[in-house]
C-alpha cells in the first residue's frame, strides 16, 4: 500500500512509539506522536540493545548515534552470587551489529534523531479509543478528539488501546512471585564493558556500566510472596535491597553500599495479545506482549515490531491486509522470546544442590565449547527484520 500521505497517530513516546513514528515517517506517512508527559525526560535506567535491535536503529539511520551514545558490550559473565566467582564468560562479537549498553534516556535521544518531520505533541494523555467508526479516533483527557487512518498504540503495559483492539477487557496479569529493584550508582571509566550476572538461591543481580563508566546500572531480582506494585517507578529503601542480597560477595556489597535511591517493582506475567489490530488501530511493544526482563529483549522486540510494521504495510494491498501480515509475522516470535525469558528466571535462581551441579556444567561447557551458550540464543540475536 502507499504509505506516503497516510495519516498516523502514534500514542506513546517511549522506545516503541518513537521507533514506530520514525519508521512510518521515513516511508512518507504523516505522523503525529502523542506523549502524555510534558517533555522527554531523563527517566529509567540501563538497557541492553542486542544485534536484532541494533540493526533496526541502523536501518533508521541511527547506527552512528547508537555507537556514540552506548558502550559496545564485550561479554556477559555469569557468577556465583555467594563468592562472586566466575561460572561462565560469554564473549560477544565485536563486529557486525553488536551488543550495546545504554541508558534509556540516551536511547530515547538516539531515536529522536530519526523523527524528521514527526509532529510531537506533549501533554496529550489519551483517555479512550474508538475503533468502530470509518477511521479510528482517540479522545484526549482535555476532551479533544483526534482521528487518523492508523492509530498505533505504543503506550506500554497499561495500554489504553489494548482493550479497544481486543474488544474485551484484558485478562488480569498474575504476580510471578518475583520483585525487582533498579538503581544507578557512580562508576569508573575503567569498568569493563560487560554485563555481570550474580546468581543465587531465589535471587540474582545484574550490573553493567553506562555512559563510558560514569554510571553503573543495577537490577536485582528476588523471589518472594509479598506482592509489589507493577511499574518501575515506585521508590523503596536502599536497606531493603542490601538486606535481600546480604549473602552476595565479590563487588556486590560495595555496589549496594553506594545505593542512595532505589526503585522496586513487581514482576507480572501478561498474556500475549490475541489480536494486535482492529479497525485501523494497532498495538505493539509492551502494549501487545509485555515480557519479563530476563532476556533483556523488551526494547529490542519493540524496535523489531516498529520496523516490521512498516515493512508489512509497505508491501500490502491495503491497511487491513498489511496489519494481518504484520501480526502473523510477529506474534509467534514474541511469544517464543517471552518463553525464553521466563525460563531464564528459573535458571538464575537455582538452589543447592542443583545450583552447584548446574554451575559445574556451565564451567565445563565453557571450556569444551566456547561460545555455545551465546549461540544457543542465535535465533534471537541473528533475527533481522530489516532484511525481510
Amino acid at each position: 500500500m502507499q504509505l506516503r500521505g497516510l495519516d498516523v497517530l502514534v500514542v506513546g513516546g517511549g522506545v516503541a512509539g518513537l521507533a514506530s513514528a520514525a519508521a512510518l515517517s521515513q516511508r512518507g506517512a504523516s505522523v503525529r506522536l502523542l506523549e502524555q508527559a510534558d517533555a522527554f525526560r531523563e527517566v529509567g535506567a540501563g538497557l541492553q540493545i542486542s544485534p536484532n535491535g541494533a540493526r533496526v536503529l541502523d536501518a533508521l539511520g541511527q547506527g552512528a548515534a547508537l555507537a556514540q551514545a552506548a558502550q559496545r558490550s564485550r561479554a556477559v559473565v555469569l557468577r556465583a552470587g555467594g563468592s562472586g566467582a566466575q561460572v561462565l564468560r560469554m564473549a560477544q562479537p565485536q563486529d557486525g551489529a553488536g551488543f550495546h549498553l545504554i541508558h534509556r534516556a540516551d536511547l530515547i535521544g538516539v531515536l529522536q534523531g530519526a523523527l524528521g518531520d514527526v509532529d510531537i505533541r506533549f501533554g496529550a494523555a489519551v483517555a479512550s479509543v474508538d475503533v468502530t467508526g470509518a477511521r479510528p479516533s482517540v479522545a484526549l483527557g482535555c476532551g479533544e478528539v483526534l482521528c487518523a487512518d492508523l492509530v498505533v498504540g505504543a503506550d506500554g503495559v497499561h495500554s489504553v488501546l489494548r482493550p479497544a483492539v481486543q474488544g474485551t477487557p484484558p485478562k488480569a496479569p498474575f504476580f510471578t512471585g518475583q520483585v525487582a529493584w533498579r538503581a544507578l550508582i557512580s562508576g569508573t571509566p575503567d569498568d569493563a564493558a560487560e554485563a555481570q550476572v550474580f546468581m543465587g538461591p531465589g535471587r540474582h543481580l545484574v550490573s553493567y556500566p553506562l555512559r563510558g563508566g560514569a554510571l553503573r546500572n543495577i537490577v536485582a531480582v528476588e523471589e518472594r510472596s509479598d506482592w509489589a506494585a507493577e511499574g518501575w517507578h515506585h521508590p523503596d529503601r536502599p536497606e531493603h535491597l542490601a538486606h535481600a542480597f546480604a549473602g552476595f560477595g565479590g563487588p556486590v556489597p560495595g555496589w549496594l553500599a553506594q545505593v542512595d535511591q532505589v526503585f522496586l517493582w513487581g514482576l507480572f506475567r501478561h498474556p500475549v495479545a490475541a489480536l494486535w489490530h482492529r479497525g485501523g488501530a494497532a498495538i505493539l511493544g509492551d502494549a501487545a506482549h509485555p515480557t519479563l526482563p530476563f532476556m533483556a529483549q523488551g526494547a529490542n522486540l519493540a524496535l523489531e515490531d516498529a520496523f516490521a510494521l512498516v515493512r508489512a504495510l509497505d508491501g500490502a494491498t491495503g491497511l487491513a491486509a498489511g496489519l494481518d501480515a504484520w501480526q502473523a509475522a510477529r506474534a509467534a516470535r514474541a511469544a517464543r522470546v517471552i518463553a525464553a525469558a521466563n525460563r531464564n528466571a528459573r535458571n538464575f535462581h537455582l538452589r543447592p544442590p542443583l545450583a552447584a551441579l548446574a554451575h559445574l556444567g556451565l564451567r565445563l561447557s565453557g571450556q569444551v565449547m566456547p561460545g555455545a551458550a551465546l549461540r544457543r540464543f542465535g535465533w534471537i540475536y541473528d533475527h533481522d527484520v530489516t532484511a525481510m
